[in-house]
């Protein structure tokens, strides 16, 4: 629950809003009660986010030991200056959420995919060779539940 109710954004089209204009989503991990959180470049769709990574390393041995992830974006950021030190603040909008990761499969499903990953930052149409596609990993996160909070708009 918010504590400052008038910051809350409850729209989920806002909400959607902000995650599409967002350049960096952060993933949280647990692994045996030991955080870590990682930037990302992702793509979303459909309630859903999506991450290209490689198919070995930390977020993927935590995601295969404990799928649960909590997800953060900002967009609409604006450092705002004061006369003192504790009157300085930042302007935004943000989403956090949560929901369960899995491994997307598949030549045809990896490569749909990396189009929604490659559109949140490209209007361009792209191609993905065989050896790419079998190289990468895609981490699908389908969302549970999400709040957006803002301060300054």
């Amino acid at each position: 629950m918010m504590r400052k109710k008038e910051r809350e954004i409850t729209d989920p089209a806002e909400m959607e809003s902000i995650i599409k204009r967002a350049i960096v989503c952060r993933i949280a991990l647990s692994d045996n009660d030991v955080p870590y959180m990682v930037p990302v470049n992702f793509g979303y769709q459909d309630g859903c986010l999506f991450i290209h990574t490689a198919r070995e390393g930390m977020k993927i041995d935590i995601i295969r030991r404990n799928n649960r992830v909590c997800f953060g974006v900002e967009a609409d950021l604006e450092l705002t200056e004061g006369a003192t030190a504790c009157k300085w603040g930042m302007r935004y909008r943000s989403v956090i959420g949560f929901g369960i990761a899995s491994f997307v499969e598949g030549s045809e499903d990896k490569r749909a995919a990396l189009d929604i990953i490659m559109r949140h930052y490209s209007s361009d149409s792209h191609e993905y060779s065989e050896k790419l596609v079998k190289k990468v990993a895609i981490i699908r996160v389908e969302i549970d539940t999400m709040a957006g909070k803002q301060s300054g708009y």
